[in-house]
């Protein structure tokens, strides 16, 4: 039971369209909240908070580069989590509807 439990809790992290989005963006590299701000156009706090959820459910994990904090998947152990993502669009499509093809990031 604590099994579906967690799988349950994890999924609701998926019901979240910003999460989500979040998610597909990083089936192909990492981003860095810099990169999430300007894509997403929400604050910094924002996309702090979401990644915190992510994190804290184990969906992500961080690698800090000097000032700068990059997130990228961790779902290996997660099937139905990469089952959902399989079925995601990848960057390019995901920039393209959200008008934001060609965001440079500040945070490099």
């Amino acid at each position: 039971m604590e099994r579906l439990h967690d799988a349950a809790e994890k999924l609701k992290l998926l019901g979240d369209k910003t999460r989500l989005t979040m998610l597909s963006l990083m089936k192909e590299r990492e981003w860095c909240v810099c990169e999430f701000v300007d894509i997403l156009d929400i604050s910094q706090p924002g996309v702090s908070q979401h990644l915190r959820k992510l994190k804290a459910q184990g969906i992500v994990k961080e690698n800090k580069q000097g000032q700068w904090v990059y997130y990228s998947l961790n779902v290996e152990d997660k099937p139905y989590i990469k089952a959902v993502l399989e079925h995601m669009p990848d960057s390019k499509a995901i920039l393209s509807a959200l008008n934001k093809e060609g965001i440079k990031s500040i945070c490099k």
